[in-house]
């Protein structure tokens, strides 16, 4: 579901519509367009019929070859940054059923080799025990069941030694107690098991250890290779596919990722917690 055009910008075939129109006002034809922009006529082409979303670098090269400026310019690289954002809403994933969701996940994991999973507030799908993903479905509505089945079978996917894998979790998110103490035990042993995967990371952000000054970590989101950031919400999820915004979110990981503990530090850190759940429980 993209945004809403009246809130959030509009459509790719409004972008298309704005540079076609100030091609046309430049009095350019689209293969002198596409000579100066040192593009292909066939993708100037595409842009214009809004059968590909350009890159934010490919509207600046082209409104600086028109010579489009104050807020004409500012305009349509606003509606080009709104193109290459969607917005899925939550309720309507409900609505739809989660396993749904599910499946458009394992498509976009298939497809991905390097993944990046900032994790401040609890552990992820992939990670987590059965007791732990039926426990963070227990608002949820529909087909419980299949949603947990799809969420375990999607954790096959960690032993693809052709993917990486980097998990950066916050000591909250490791130790918010969302199962009973015995349960959160078995998902912290789990936790440190997979850390030893070759082509899996896995790094806690201790409570006691100074962090990033210059801003506080808000939001879960992933970072799939360079090809999109999914930050998600309460409520949905926002999915970025401009360039820019991967290489920030990419940026804002590798910060937090210098100030978290791994190996057998992190390990010790899980067994540490891991130990406090289980003598809870005597």
């Amino acid at each position: 579901m993209t945004f809403d055009p009246e809130s959030l910008g509009r459509t790719r075939s409004d972008l298309a519509a704005a540079l076609r129109d100030e091609r046309r006002r430049a009095g350019l034809t689209q293969t002198t367009l596409a000579r100066r922009c040192n593009m292909s006529q066939t993708k100037i082409s595409n842009i214009e019929s809004g059968k590909i979303a350009p890159t934010i670098v490919d509207v600046e090269l082209i409104l600086e070859t028109l010579g489009a400026q104050g807020s004409v310019a500012t305009d349509i690289l606003a509606l080009a940054r709104s193109a290459h954002t969607e917005w899925q809403d939550g309720w309507a994933s409900q609505r739809r059923g989660l396993d749904k969701k599910q499946n458009e996940l394992a498509r976009l994991e298939a497809v991905t080799t390097e993944f990046r999973f900032f994790l401040p507030t609890m552990i992820t799908g992939l990670l987590a025990t059965p007791d732990y993903v039926r426990a963070s479905l227990s608002r949820s509505s529909g087909d419980i069941a299949k949603v947990i089945a799809k969420k375990i079978e999607r954790q096959r996917v960690l032993m693809d030694s052709s993917k990486s894998f980097t998990f950066l979790l916050t000591e909250q998110a490791v130790r918010w107690p969302l199962v009973p103490p015995l349960a959160m035990a078995l998902q912290l042993d789990r936790l440190a098991s997979l850390s030893r995967i070759p082509h899996l990371r896995l790094g806690v952000i201790p409570l006691g250890l100074p962090g990033p000054v210059d801003e506080t970590p808000l939001s879960v989101f992933t970072v799939y290779d360079r090809r999109l950031v999914q930050v998600e919400t309460h409520t949905g999820a926002l999915i970025l596919r401009d360039h820019k915004d991967v290489a920030a979110y990419r940026e804002d990981f590798e910060r937090y990722e210098a100030h978290a503990v791994w190996g057998d530090d992190c390990r010790e850190l899980l067994g540490e917690w891991a130990g406090r759940f289980t003598r809870q429980r005597q």
